[in-house]
Formats: C-alpha cells, structure tokens, sequence
C-alpha cells in the first residue's frame, strides 16, 4: 500500500463531510481512493480527487463534545458528526485502533444501515488500509471518520432474524421475497419488510455459522453470490443493488481486526441487510436483463476489468469492480467479471481517468 498518495488524498477529503446535497448523498472519495491505491492507479488518484472535491460539502461543525458517559444519546443523530469525529479522533490518539474497533464494533453493529450501509463500506476500506500497512495518522484519521459517520447515521434493520435454515447463499438469495410496490426511500421501503408474507422465515434459511471459521466462509459465498446476481438483478436500482456485495465485502475484510467471537453476529446483521436491499430493490426473480460489454479473456481478464472500471471513474463502479475482481480470483467465475462489466452500462460515467 503506497502510504504516501493515500495519506495526501484522506488529508484533502477529511476537510470535507460524509455526505453531500440536500439528498444526504454519500462522501465515497475515501473509499474509491483506497481502491485506487490498492489496484495499482495511484499516479491517477490526484486528478480524481481533483474532480470529485467539487460535489462536496464542507466537514459540519461541533454541537457538543461527546464522552464515555453519554455516547448512547448522540447515536443517529446526523448533526452531531463533527462532535462523533472529534471523539473518534481522540480515542485512537489513546488506544490502539484495534481495541477501539473491538469495543465499537458490536456498538455501531446493529445500525448497519448508517448512511445506506456506507458507514460499514468506509470502515471496512479505512480497516483493510491499516491491515496492509498504512497505519498513519491519515488513516487513523479515515477510520475516525468512517466510525464517526455509522454512528451519526446509526440506523437499524425492521426486523433482524438470525440465520437457522439449510441454505447456502446462492439458494437464500433466490428464496427472497420483493416488496410488491418499490417506492419510496430506503427507510421506507425497508420499514414495510416486517409485514411482507415469507420475510422471517426466508432471512432464517440460510444456514447458521456453528463457529468463527464457517461465519467467514458463508460471508465470503455471500459476497459472491450478491457480486453475481447483480448481472441479472442490477438494472433495477444500479446503485442501491451495490451494495449488496460491497457492504458484506466490506464486513469481510474487517474479520481479521475483530475478536471471533463477532464474526457470527457479523455475518447474521450483514446477511439480513443484504436481504432487506434485495426484496426492497431487486426486480422479481427470472426475469431476464442485458448483459454488457463482453469479458476480456486471459489470465489479465481482472486486471483489464479494473482497468476499465477506473477508466469509467465513477465511485460506485471502481468499488464494485474491486469486490467483483476480488471474487473472480477466489472462485474463477466470469460472470463476477460480467458482473463488472454490466455496471459500467448502468451508471453514468464520471471523473474520466
């Protein structure tokens, strides 16, 4: 991990706030850069911050600084994410990130939905940052401000059933029922899922985790199968079906800093929000959608589909074709290069590199 570009582009967008426009719409800069770096493009990441500084809104000032004792009150409330930044700041100034993770983790968990799932997303790059080696106070300050917008945003799921069925992921995604009308807001359309006939019961059918290793394992086919279905499932809501893959992505690859023993109820929150975006968003299943651009072939076939998702420049596109290149090389399936491909016919682009 180039420590240096990354820590130059996180000191310029940490002037600014998680979320832009009166719509709340989501700060994904960090997150983009971290893939920039990681994927080899970091003599391209001045130029795109350079574009994407221009939508962005200035970092909100304090309201009151927040403490140990009184934390609990100021979760959810969106004005307070200066006050939450400067508290995540000053405790990773004294412990070490991991231990504020671990404490923090199984706090902010049952929020997940903060900012559609974007508080997870940029802890999840602001941690796989530091597992690789940019342990800065740049990145220290990323994962503040990742930690600080879930906790402001703080938003939990309707209803949260924990996985006790035989389904692996492919089957528990195919066995979910659509809301009947997709309209609406993401809060609101997810707050009418509790009254949907077969809710409960197919978010209960994938099957359970009997111990840390097996969490990671169904989370890792999780990320898969989502990465594949949004070939087919996509066109739909092209934006909000990405996370599907990159939230769980996201939870994946913080299972290395946390304690086992949050790897299973990781998996069960992660799952049912997965869940909950699907039946909200994804249009009926079988029905058929286009496909775009045809695959590269050879062994570079990942590396030329990145490429493409960085020459396309949208946020949205280089993170999904990061999780889609990420589950083509565990599992040498096209269709999460197809997958990649699609997207880029689905969102406009922006910020050409």
């Amino acid at each position: 991990m180039r420590g240096g570009v990354l820590n130059e582009a996180y000191t310029r967008l940490h002037r600014y706030g998680p979320e832009w426009s009166e719509d709340q719409l989501t700060n994904h800069g960090p997150m983009a850069v971290e893939v920039l770096v990681r994927r080899g493009y970091a003599a391209r990441v001045d130029r795109w911050v350079d574009g994407y500084l221009r939508r962005l809104d200035d970092l909100p000032g304090t309201v009151t600084r927040i403490d140990d004792r009184d934390w609990a009150q100021a979760l959810g409330d969106g004005r307070r994410v200066g006050d939450w930044t400067g508290y995540f700041t000053e405790q990773l100034r004294q412990a070490p990130w991991r231990d504020v993770l671990a404490t923090w983790w199984p706090r902010l968990l049952p929020g997940i939905l903060a900012g559609t799932t974007h508080g997870v997303i940029r802890v999840g790059h602001a941690v796989r940052a530091l597992l690789a080696g940019a342990d800065g106070p740049e990145t220290l300050g990323e994962l503040a401000h990742g930690l600080a917008f879930w906790a402001a945003r703080y938003q939990g799921l309707p209803l949260t059933v924990r996985p006790a069925g035989s389904l692996d992921a492919d089957a528990a995604l195919d066995a979910l029922p659509r809301l009947p009308m997709q309209r609406g807001r993401v809060a609101e359309r997810l707050g009418r899922l509790a009254a949907l006939p077969g809710w409960p019961e197919t978010v209960a059918g994938l099957r359970p985790a009997a111990d840390p290793e097996q969490a990671r394992t169904r989370l890792t086919e999780l990320v898969t199968a989502a990465t594949v279905r949004y070939l087919t499932l996509g066109h739909a809501s092209p934006v909000l079906l990405v996370h599907t893959a990159t939230a769980p992505n996201a939870v994946l690859h913080t299972l290395p800093a946390l304690p086992t023993e949050l790897w299973a109820p990781s998996l069960s929150t992660v799952w049912a929000t997965t869940a909950a975006i699907v039946a909200g968003y994804a249009p009926p299943p079988g029905r058929p959608a286009p496909r775009g651009p045809a695959v590269p072939d050879g062994p570079d076939a990942a590396a030329e589909v990145v490429d493409h998702a960085v020459r396309h420049g949208d946020e949205h596109v280089i993170k999904f074709t990061d999780t889609a290149a990420e589950v083509y090389t565990r599992t040498g399936d096209r269709d999460a290069l197809a997958a990649a491909m699609h997207i880029t016919t689905l969102i406009e682009p922006a910020v050409p590199l």
